[in-house]
């Protein structure tokens, strides 16, 4: 059994296991982190953005080593091409290389950005070859970011399987992105950046930035389409079959609406894949503990990222920090996914709105998928918590959204353009992505708010560091305020529920594992569980500590009737089988053996075909211990006399001196040992006989 581990990014995993002669891929998440090196993508012309400086290396022309230089001439000229004057020539490339990285990058406040098409971070490709693997199971639209790269970039043949509200807004997530981005072409695309002689010579974070060979640009609505119809659906609790070897099953995992963990187990193995869940009350189905115990081994991933902060306090400070910039007549912009948290915010400003006299403020929901993502938190009722579900049957909506746009309190529109330039009024609350402020239409609020420090941003997401978001705005007079709200479990949650569930073995990224680097005294930030958990981090294999030792067989009817048990002690019995063995996909049967074919009367028997098995019959074997004392009597009872025991550290000896026959008597075998008298040897056979059972 072995894990291959593809990302090395916790909440976004991506793990491949090898289990039973069948390949799954666990989850394909997509770190986007790589954005924050990039400039955003304004949906108009940004002077600002325009004005920028391009970077350069340090000392203008002059600095470049010999690396460098050779990494540029390589990337500048043609292959047959010769150089002049070693000076001149190094001075060339210099100065081409300035000039490709004045282009490439920009300098904004002391940091440099790349001006090209943000591109995210793949997943390990080379570790193994995906082609081979057979199924991918994933646990929450989050971690199914990368799927268009796999299944359409690799050979992937087989099949996906999820939830139907994690696909459907696994669907919007991805088309969100592939609009946010197709909408603001850039002219340029940079490259010579990421060349490994050049990068190093980059100040941070692009010179420490890691794989960046492995980042791609955004894949398209056809591919997210195709990779989108090998998902099969799948219900919580259903068991699904992998070529007879494996049984797969998904549980509630509390996160997000249709977020699962997965079990995968054997007739005597079992393997539970813990991911995005959380034990805390929101409007998912409550997280499934209980079908997580007797686990051979459990995979872990997919924590908090916010151990500290307590996601209720982090809501009383979203509400609080909203409802004081609204009454000071600025406007409060939330950076956001188009689904997940948004639900739950919008739920407690439902509940806050009246009490902190923002019955008047306009709440603006703006994505290219608001309208589906609010409809589909609606109809999705199965997959929610008991009051929520009780609230369909009523019938009320589950969610208080429904009442804010009825109400004309939450609006909600497909982008900046259209409808909302005629509605927009302002002091106003605006919920739009993408929370990495590198594109979408947050990118219009940051440059057309962002000089007021009426206004403030207000971050929800754990997924980026805010202070990296905001870099390439700075300088920034709008004030900004950090409430990250993470529902998944945190190390104490996680302490208990392995205390409860009891797995053998446990396994979790490496980070799982150390006090988190800027608290370092922090030991309670980190798993503990006994035996330790093994760890993981990107581009590695682990052997997992399990070793796989029964097989289940069955038998069929007319062979079992034909077997004759024998009791060898009190409720054990066996019996002795003679069979031909029929495996296909990974299910063995124990059939009768055929009978050889039966030779015409009038002609001489033929010879039984050799692929054609033949009973033969088979030796007796037997079972129990021989009394030595009692051996003894007899052999005196049989004419044997000057009969003498020895022991040895395996049992005795028993000689007939007269017959100078010597008989070895051990736990698992006995030995006759004389001298050419083979009617001798056949009468000791036969008094050992009698002490021992046959089957």
């Amino acid at each position: 059994m072995k894990l291959y581990c593809l990302s090395g990014h916790p909440t976004l995993p991506c793990n491949v296991l090898k289990f039973k002669s069948t390949t799954i891929m666990l989850d394909c998440g997509l770190d986007m982190t790589s954005t924050l090196n990039f400039l955003p993508l304004p949906l108009v012309q940004s002077p600002r953005l325009s004005k920028l400086p391009g970077w350069v290396l340090k000392d203008g022309s002059t600095f470049l080593d010999k690396d460098a230089a050779a990494a540029v001439c390589a990337w500048e000229k043609p292959p047959n091409s010769h150089s002049g004057n070693g000076n001149h020539l190094k001075n060339s490339k210099a100065a081409s290389l300035n000039f490709t990285l004045t282009t490439e990058l920009k300098e904004c406040s002391g940091h440099v950005f790349v001006d090209s098409v943000p591109e995210f971070c793949l997943p390990e490709t080379e570790l193994l070859d995906l082609s081979t693997v057979d199924v991918i199971l994933i646990s929450n639209y989050h971690c199914m970011m990368a799927l268009p790269y796999i299944t359409e970039y690799t050979g992937f043949t087989g099949t996906v399987y999820a939830t139907e509200p994690t696909v459907q807004i696994g669907r919007l997530l991805m088309e969100e992105l592939v609009n946010s981005i197709e909408r603001v072409p850039k002219a340029q695309s940079a490259s010579m950046w990421k060349n490994k002689e050049v990068q190093r010579l980059l100040p941070a974070p692009l010179k420490d930035a890691v794989e960046v060979s492995m980042w791609r640009k955004c894949y398209t609505m056809p591919e997210v389409n195709a990779a989108l119809s090998k998902i099969q659906l799948v219900g919580y609790s259903q068991k699904i079959e992998l070529f007879g070897a494996v049984q797969v099953t998904p549980l509630s995992s509390g996160y997000a609406l249709g977020s699962s963990n997965w079990i995968i187990q054997s007739h005597y193995e079992k393997v539970s894949y813990v991911s995005g869940s959380s034990l805390l009350t929101t409007h998912p189905q409550p997280m499934d503990q209980a079908s997580l115990k007797n686990s051979d081994v459990l995979i872990l991933t997919g924590l908090t990222q916010i151990p500290t902060a307590n996601p209720d306090g982090m809501v009383g400070e979203f509400c609080s920090n909203l409802a004081m910039t609204v009454r000071n007549g600025g406007n409060v912009l939330v950076p956001c996914y188009p689904s997940g948290v948004i639900y739950d915010l919008l739920e407690c400003l439902y509940q806050y709105i009246d009490s902190a006299g923002l019955s008047n403020v306009p709440f603006y929901f703006i994505s290219p998928v608001a309208n589906s993502s609010l409809e589909f938190s609606q109809i999705f009722a199965e997959w929610l918590c008991h009051n929520k579900q009780t609230k369909v049957y009523l019938p009320e909506p589950p969610f208080p959204h429904a009442e804010l746009i009825q109400t004309n309190k939450l609006k909600h529109y497909p982008s900046i353009h259209g409808d909302f330039s005629n509605d927009f009024k302002q002091p106003c609350v605006v919920f739009t992505g993408h929370p990495s402020l590198r594109f979408g239409d947050v990118v219009h609020f940051m440059e057309l708010w962002g000089k007021s420090s009426l206004n403030t941003v207000i971050f929800t997401e754990p997924d980026f560091s805010y202070l990296d978001a905001l870099a390439p705005y700075q300088p920034l007079a709008m004030k900004c305020v950090y409430c990250p709200i993470d529902t998944r479990l945190n190390f104490i949650q996680v302490s208990k529920l392995l205390k409860e569930v009891q797995p053998l073995h446990v396994v979790c990224p490496e980070q799982y594992t150390q006090p988190p680097p800027t608290q370092s005294h922090r030991t309670d930030l980190m798993i503990d569980c006994q035996p330790p958990a093994m760890s993981y981090r990107r581009a590695e294999v682990l052997t997992l500590p399990y070793k796989r030792r029964y097989e289940k067989i069955e038998i069929m009817p007319d062979l079992a009737d034909s077997l004759v048990p024998l009791e060898i002690k009190p409720g054990i019995s066996l019996a002795t089988v003679s069979a031909v063995l029929h495996t296909k996909d990974n299910k063995h049967v124990l059939q009768l053996p055929p009978k050889p074919p039966q030779p015409p009367a009038s002609k001489k028997r033929k010879r039984v075909s050799d692929d054609v098995p033949e009973c033969k019959s088979l030796k007796p074997l037997l079972s129990g211990s021989i009394p030595v004392d009692q051996f003894v009597q007899t052999l005196e009872k049989h004419g044997f006399s000057d009969v003498k025991v020895e022991d040895t550290a395996k049992g005795h000896i028993v000689l007939l001196q007269e017959a100078e026959t010597l008989i070895q008597l051990e736990e698992d075998s006995t030995h006759i040992i004389c001298d050419n008298d083979e009617p001798l040897r056949v009468k000791l056979r036969d008094l050992v006989l009698k002490f021992l059972q046959k089957f």
